[in-house]
């Protein structure tokens, strides 16, 4: 495939993984993508999954059409990206692998060598000539891994943006929506470094930015301030659209009955969008991403064992490690001798950055009864109009702290001030790497 003049794809599609990293369905499997650079020197971007190793160098052989890499520039090491490094400087010995310190590093971990006598290590501002071609590179620690680098091709515009703006799909799988698994894969695998991605998009903003290739999913070419937008929503936490979602567990189907008369309720009262998902039985991924995709959210589920029934603790153990905030969450909650889940679940949550618990709830003792249909009328009016005005609790909340952010590996500090010799947990850098994430 032709990017422009000079940059070929020379990826591969996945058909036969069920699973990305192990826990992310993917019906419609998974394309690595590779990019070729031909200028008076050929760089080769990225490698890919060592299951593809002979179909890499196939396409890499067509797109040189007899010419040797100069470089090998490594963007992220995680394998579905490096697994065919070793693999290929023993195919191209003169070559020079491209990457930053930390990837080398990782190198060694993964292969035994750092390419110690052919390697180039690049940061912040380091360019690179191809000839017309000048790769700028651009750090982009902790999205998603500590290593991570960017690269700017100033000549033809293109970013080569490694995990970023990436999504699950094969390129030969035609889908009409970008959106839907390029969301579910950013909420599931970037998701928790949102800070760190509103800092790349800072310094994208910089850039005359044409093409986007990133590591999965499409070359995007077109009406790329779309795409960006997404990205500045999802990594600022804000809900992309109006709308309830209710997930919920159901052992005996008293819990399932009184979501379903809440969902009926909500759209009765003109509620623009309910989703309702079964946590047993619908992709725990597709949860999330709905979580984050709508302002409002209702947890319904039952006391089970002195806690709540395990898919309701997995499903919330997923969003606030995806760092959940920015909505309001109402309850629904069973128990026949001893309901626990309303607080159990809030509590799951109290640390979760300005999430607003619904003051209207319900709690059902084994089965709906009247006064459980008058408790589901109140949330769904709280849910679509607002509380009253007299009902509306005005305590002026807690002032949020301020946010630091490591300039080495991404980490980020939450305090009103950085304490005198404070050290980073991650790359065990001093204070003056950090600087306040506004």
């Amino acid at each position: 495939m032709e990017i422009t003049k000079d940059i070929r794809y020379i990826g591969v599609n996945d058909h036969e993984i069920d699973l990305f990293e192990g826990q992310y369905v993917v019906p419609n499997g998974m394309a690595y993508n590779s990019y070729a650079i031909l200028d008076e020197k050929v760089a080769i971007m990225d490698s890919v999954d060592a299951n593809f190793t002979e179909e890499w160098f196939a396409n890499m052989e067509v797109a040189l059409e007899g010419r040797q890499p100069d470089y090998l520039i490594v963007q992220h090491m995680e394998p579905d990206h490096s697994a065919n490094i070793f693999n290929f400087t023993a195919k191209y010995p003169d070559a020079v692998v491209v990457a930053s310190d930390r990837a080398f590093g990782m190198m060694k971990n993964f292969f035994g060598t750092d390419f110690a006598e052919k390697r180039i290590v690049v940061g912040e501002g380091d360019v690179l000539s191809l000839g017309n071609h000048e790769l700028h590179f651009v750090t982009a620690p902790m999205v998603h891994w500590p290593e991570v680098i960017m690269t700017y091709d100033a000549f033809d515009k293109v970013l080569f943006s490694a995990d970023a703006f990436g999504k699950f799909g094969t390129l030969d799988v035609e889908e009409d929506d970008w959106a839907c698994e390029a969301r579910r894969y950013y909420i599931g695998i970037v998701g928790k470094y949102g800070g760190q991605v509103q800092k790349l998009l800072a310094k994208a903003a910089g850039l005359d930015i044409q093409k986007i290739c990133p590591l999965h999913g499409p070359v995007l070419t077109e009406d790329l301030g779309y795409y960006i937008n997404l990205y500045d929503i999802w990594s600022g936490y804000r809900p992309e659209e109006k709308g309830v979602v209710i997930n919920y567990t159901s052992v005996y189907g008293n819990t399932k009955k009184a979501v379903l008369k809440l969902a009926e309720l909500l759209e009765a009262k003109g509620c623009p969008k309910v989703v309702v998902n079964d946590l047993a039985r619908c992709d725990w991924a597709e949860a999330v991403e709905d979580a984050f995709r709508y302002d409002k959210m209702v947890l319904a589920t039952t006391t089970y064992n002195g806690e709540i029934f395990p898919f309701m603790k997995q499903f919330i153990d997923h969003l606030t490690e995806r760092s959940y905030s920015n909505r309001l969450v109402g309850f629904i909650e069973n128990g026949s001798w001893a309901p626990q889940a309303d607080r159990i679940m809030k509590g799951m949550l109290e640390k979760s950055k300005n999430v607003k618990f619904a003051k209207s709830g319900v709690k059902i003792l084994s089965a709906l009864d009247d006064e459980n249909l008058a408790q589901l009328e109140t949330l769904a009016e709280e849910l679509v109009n607002g509380l009253p005005a007299e009902e509306v609790d005005d305590t002026p909340c807690e002032a949020p702290k301020k946010k630091f952010i490591c300039k080495i590996c991404g980490y980020i500090h939450e305090a009103d001030s950085l304490p005198e010799g404070f050290v980073c947990p991650l790359c065990k850098r001093g204070l003056e790497e950090f600087e306040e994430l506004k």
